[in-house]
Order: C-alpha cells, then sequence, then structure tokens
C-alpha cells in the first residue's frame, strides 16, 4: 500500500512511521509513506508557499503552483488507480467503511492543508475527495493523514499479526467493540466475567456480540440508524431493550 502525503512539514510523519504497527509495515515493505513538500516547488529563493487571499480576510492561503506540482510528483510515484484525498474540516467525516475502501486502493495521496487553507482551484484540479476527522479545527492536515494512514495501513493483509484482529475491532461489524480482559483474573476485587474463563467458544463469542451490542446503544446508538440486522443481533436488541423497559 502506497501513501503519498503531500505536507509542508514531512517530518512530522515519522511519528506513525517510524514506531507501532504502522512502522513495523513500513520496515517489512508491506507499506510505504513518501513525503512531498510544497516548498520544494517553490519558484523563488525564500520558498513561497503561502500568499494573501483576495478579497481580503485573516490568514494566509496555500499558493496553487507548488501545492499542485507537489501533487503531481505524488501522483506520479503512486501506482495507477490511486486516490487523491484532501484532508480539511470541510471533507466528510471519515468513517471505517471509508478506510476499508481506501485499503483496497494500489495506493492514496493525501494533501494536508495548512494556514486558512488551499486555492480553490486546487481542490477543483486535483482532489478526488475532502475527508475530515470531524467538526473541529486543527492547525493542519498532518495528524488527519497520520491517523488515514495507521487507519488503513492496519486493514493491509500481513500488517497485523492475528488475521482476526482488524476483523474484531470497533466498527468492523458496524458495532463498537466489546470489553476485552486479560491476567491477573482478580484486580482490587474485581473479576473477569466468567464466560470468558468458561472455555465456551459459543457462549464466549454470544457475550462479545451482547457486549458491543450494549455498548453501542449506550454509546452511539446513531450506529443503528438505517442498518439491517440479523436475527441474532435483532433478538439481542429487544432483549436489551426489554431489559431497560423493566428497570424503569
Amino acid at each position: 500500500m502506497y501513501f503519498g502525503i503531500v505536507t509542508l512539514f514531512p517530518e512530522s510523519m515519522r511519528a506513525v512511521t517510524d514506531q507501532g504497527v504502522v512502522g513495523k509495515a513500513v520496515k517489512s515493505g508491506l507499506v510505504q509513506v513518501n513525503t512531498w513538500n510544497p516548498r520544494d516547488y517553490a519558484a523563488d529563493n525564500y520558498r513561497t508557499v503561502d500568499d494573501r487571499p483576495y478579497g481580503g480576510g485573516p490568514g494566509m492561503l496555500m499558493k496553487v503552483e507548488p501545492v499542485v506540482a507537489a501533487i503531481d510528483a505524488a501522483r506520479n510515484a503512486a501506482p495507477p488507480g490511486s486516490k487523491t484525498v484532501y484532508l480539511s474540516p470541510q471533507g466528510r467525516p471519515i468513517r471505517q467503511e471509508m478506510l476499508r475502501s481506501a485499503a483496497s486502493l494500489p495506493g492514496l495521496v493525501m494533501l494536508c492543508g495548512r494556514y486558512e487553507g488551499v486555492d480553490e482551484r486546487v481542490i477543483e484540479r486535483e482532489v478526488d475527495e475532502e475527508w475530515s476527522l470531524g467538526d473541529f479545527v486543527l492547525s493542519g492536515g498532518e495528524i488527519a493523514a497520520m491517523a488515514v494512514v495507521d487507519g488503513v495501513a492496519r486493514l493491509v493483509p500481513g500488517v497485523l499479526g492475528h488475521h482476526e484482529s482488524a476483523e474484531q475491532d470497533s466498527f468492523e461489524n458496524g458495532w463498537l467493540d466489546c470489553p476485552h480482559y486479560t491476567r491477573p483474573e482478580v484486580y482490587q476485587g474485581r473479576k473477569v466475567p466468567e464466560v470468558l474463563l468458561s472455555g465456551n467458544h459459543e457462549k464466549i463469542r454470544r457475550w462479545r456480540l451482547e457486549q458491543s451490542i450494549r455498548r453501542t446503544l449506550e454509546r452511539r446508538p446513531d450506529l443503528l440508524e438505517g442498518r439491517t440486522l440479523s436475527k441474532e443481533e435483532s433478538e439481542i436488541v429487544e432483549q436489551i431493550r426489554h431489559e431497560k423497559l423493566n428497570m424503569k
């Protein structure tokens, strides 16, 4: 999987490429992360990449020419069929299904905005989609780019140590993840749920699904909107709702 990151701060990407799961994937060659700095494509000796916006207003904008040149370089290095994404507060909120779709691509080129953003003509000419981490503003797109690299890379076959790890993550099956426990069996009087010690794999599977659904109903009920439930999931949802009614 190829990632081409267009950023004014290429060294920031080391926070995700030099350690952890992604760091191992980069070292093994399963993931490739290259950075492209628009300053390297600036036409003047000052390596200027920003200018005042037409019409006035606060702040500066990233200039068209150096940003487009950096994107073109990143895209030329990317495998055919790669997608170009601009990370900005105006983008579509990133969801797990978007990361799954991206993981099926040969590559992803990401533009990290800075200042007040980029000239709109860059977006019109170069960008396939705009993505956002959420309804808040950051100083630039680098943190979002690192989040996408981490989220997509873990879906690349061979990156995670266990083939089921990604499948059991939150959102992969539409539910939040269930609680997890490890040793010691008892900690400050709190014991690991008996079912997890039973060795009965079917009961454990059912318990985990039930816990995931409970957690989703409590914390993110919006995830149920428009969702088609299996017979088992419907039964669990009704059971939980019935329990809540009886508690009132």
